[in-house]
């Protein structure tokens, strides 16, 4: 199978594609056009069936839409560990709550969760797969 990349970006009203391996430019009105019509130029240009071809599109965005993703990325990354983090000390202080003595709908109405969740949290049961959800 022949790979080819379809270089995508936005012109006007229109997305410009740029097939660098055949030096051959399309447009499509859409996003969702854009694999069909580089398939069929692809198809035109070396008599390939369009199906056949394996295609690499790559969308080119504005360097400022590239930071404003990268710090998505960034933030979502941040927020799983803050997720994972606020995870554990709920274990702990569900545990320490336990140990102390409080039973788990007790624990459930200190801590603002289920007793069946505050169970979770105090079982070695619940540690063992907390710790596996969190890795």
């Amino acid at each position: 199978m022949s790979t080819y990349t379809a270089l995508v970006s936005r012109d006007g009203r229109f997305w410009h594609i740029e097939v660098p391996e055949i030096d051959r430019v399309t447009q499509a009105r859409t996003i969702n056009e854009v694999d069909d019509m580089a398939r069929d130029l692809i198809a035109i240009m070396t008599g390939l069936e369009p199906g056949s071809v394996d295609l690499d599109v790559r969308i080119q965005l504005p360097d400022s839409v590239r930071a404003h993703l990268s710090e998505v990325e960034r933030a979502r990354d941040a927020e799983a560990q803050a997720r994972s983090h606020a995870a554990t000390e709920l274990r702990a202080a569900a545990t320490e709550l336990k140990n102390a003595g409080l039973s788990v709908r007790e624990l459930g109405a200190v801590l603002g969760i289920s007793y069946q969740r505050a169970s979770q949290l105090t079982s070695s049961a619940g540690l063992s797969a907390e710790r596996r959800r969190a890795s």
